[in-house]
């Protein structure tokens, strides 16, 4: 089984590599046939993608009357999305993550109030399947933002050297849909050997939640980022990490609350969860509007932020 398991990581690196540099070429010939901005193309596919499983995981978790497992889900995710991913991304990005876009700074703003959103409506102990319209509301109010001016999501694209006909757009649509299953399939198939060998080697169960379940829910988007800020898409990178927290707090917890609505049993988990995401959320925001980018020193301070939740979560464990 060990062999097997290794295979299975091994190849999963693999396909995690290669599809998530397939996913970053076919986003932006879809940009450039829409005339669309790349923030706008990766926070509607991009992030509509990776956010599928934590939609499953919350409805199955509501139809089985323990909502909360989709609360913390949605809480962790967040945490890694905003601190170590983006730390990650900006790092490699050559001169940091840059964001001088009206747009970006706008949904920053957008993104940060959202995101915080459900940790407030919580605070009487329960999300409510009104809080659940609440949050629906939240996410149409932010799209009618996004498309209500023109000039908030559109964009001209200059020196393009292969033609963006209707046949290449369908050619490079289908390219974003297979690479995506490659994308989500190799992050299950990491998660999965990784448990394994925490079970192999006896580490504890509290240490395999946060940081293989819980990295592995991750591993689409930081793939997708690490290779996006390399070529120099830092909207891409902004827009699909920006678009998975606004989407899994609003839609997720939303239709999740609506089906059965949450209560918080585990008051110290969801205090610290809810701690840490606001300090993220805030420096994230801080970072991002001076400057209109996040540097390298501030990007290992976000990933500072994300290694010290994890030394807080395994300590009250």
């Amino acid at each position: 089984m060990i062999f097997l398991n290794i295979l299975i990581f091994l190849i999963s690196c693999f396909f995690l590599a290669i599809s998530s540099k397939w996913l970053v070429g076919a986003l932006v010939v879809i940009a450039k046939f829409l005339g669309w901005k790349e923030f706008v193309v990766a926070f509607l596919l991009m992030a509509f993608g990776v956010t599928i499983p934590n939609f499953f995981v919350g409805i199955i978790s509501a139809l089985n009357k323990v909502p909360e497992l989709s609360l913390g889900d949605v809480v962790g995710g967040n945490i890694v999305d905003l601190s170590l991913i983006i730390g990650m991304a900006a790092l490699i990005s050559r001169k940091g993550l840059s964001a001088p876009s009206r747009t970006v700074q706008g949904s920053s703003i957008f993104t940060i109030a959202i995101a915080i959103l459900p940790l407030i409506l919580i605070f009487d102990g329960a999300l409510s399947r009104q809080d659940g319209f609440l949050l629906f509301a939240a996410f149409l109010g932010y799209m009618f933002w996004l498309f209500s001016k023109k000039e908030r999501f559109t964009k001209a694209y200059d020196g393009i050297k292969e033609p963006v006909t209707i046949k290449f757009f369908f050619k490079n649509f289908g390219l974003f849909l297979i690479s995506l299953i490659f994308l989500l399939l190799a992050a299950k198939g990491m998660v999965v050997s990784g448990t394994f060998f925490a079970d192999y080697f006896s580490i504890p169960i509290s240490l395999v939640g946060i940081l293989v379940i819980g990295l592995g829910n991750a591993l689409p988007e930081g793939f997708f980022s690490i290779q996006a800020a390399r070529k120099g898409h830092d909207w891409m990178v902004l827009g699909d990490l920006m678009g998975g927290v606004v989407l899994s707090a609003t839609l997720v917890l939303g239709t999740v609350a609506m089906i059965s609505p949450i209560a918080v049993s585990d008051f110290l988990t969801i205090a610290i969860g809810r701690f840490f995401l606001i300090i993220t959320a805030l420096f994230f925001l801080i970072f991002l509007r001076t400057g209109q980018k996040i540097t390298r020193k501030e990007a290992i301070f976000l990933i500072f932020i994300y290694v010290a939740f994890v030394v807080s979560e395994i300590a009250i464990k």
